[in-house]
């Protein structure tokens, strides 16, 4: 164990019957850097993250998250302590306001119980203010202040997924785990979006980013992992991985990917 690490996966194994999804695969990653998660399709990259979240169990390894074993934590377990995940397919909140779906996410910090809400008690009130003003902060960092009263699910793509990371921060999290933030976006959304996980490791937040676009992945990562049918490939610095051939071979390809 690695005092210094916020995530330390060692040997981390899942298999599907007779399918070996992960095989002993490492990941770190220390508090506030953005790591990077590569692979072509099929590598293991989603299920790293569902084993990593709780959605799946592992079947080998061990997972720490600030020294602390994670083993049979739920996933709300694991929102609690500060992980927090986002998803490539959206699906915003039918028939919710923008400002209402990032609320819901406020409730995982929530301490006021059934009765008192059913009850409207004044602590119930003050939470709810505290919700909303938490809700507001959010979106006016991720740029979508305006949106606030806006049906979630009009939103054109690039703002959903604003949403998302506006929905994440709201929790306070330690670490986000971003899958595919991009997927969809144009360049201008893509350069925002850069320089908007950038400012978000800038309050000392940790990011850890599944993500095909290289040059976005080159750009605001400090270290990268290469998964390669499940096993990892490669450690190291982005110009680490640029230049390892068994990553240019694997995965980047050709020269047009390496800049």
């Amino acid at each position: 164990m690695n005092p210094s690490l916020l995530i330390d996966v060692q040997g981390l194994t899942k298999t599907f019957g007779g399918v070996t999804a992960l095989d002993k695969v490492d990941f770190s990653v220390a508090p506030g850097r953005i790591a990077g998660l590569i692979g072509p399709n099929g590598a293991g990259k989603s299920t790293f993250f569902n084993v990593l979240t709780g959605v799946l169990p592992g079947n080998g390894g061990e997972i720490r998250f600030d020294g602390k074993r994670l083993d049979g934590l739920q996933p709300h377990a694991r929102v609690r302590l500060g992980m927090v995940r986002t998803f490539q397919k959206i699906h915003p909140f039918h028939g919710m306001t923008v400002l209402e779906s990032v609320m819901v996410g406020c409730h995982t910090r929530g301490g006021a119980g059934m009765l008192s809400a059913m009850l409207r008690l004044p602590a119930v009130k003050a939470e709810e203010r505290r919700f909303r003003e938490a809700a507001e902060a959010a979106l006016a960092f991720v740029g979508l202040g305006r949106q606030a009263q806006a049906p979630a699910d009009a939103l054109p793509l690039g703002h959903q997924r604003l949403l998302q990371i506006a929905c994440g921060l709201v929790t306070d999290p330690r670490v986000m785990l971003l899958d595919e933030p991009a997927s969809g976006l144009d360049a201008n959304e893509t350069a925002r979006l850069a320089d908007l996980l950038l400012a978000i490791r800038a309050q000392g937040k940790t990011l850890v980013l599944v993500e095909h676009d290289m040059s976005l992945v080159m750009k605001i990562c400090d270290q990268i992992t290469v998964l390669s049918f499940g096993r990892t490939l490669a450690n190291g610095s982005p110009d680490e991985v640029r230049r390892n051939p068994k990553v240019i071979e694997a995965y980047l390809g050709s020269g047009e990917h390496r800049a």
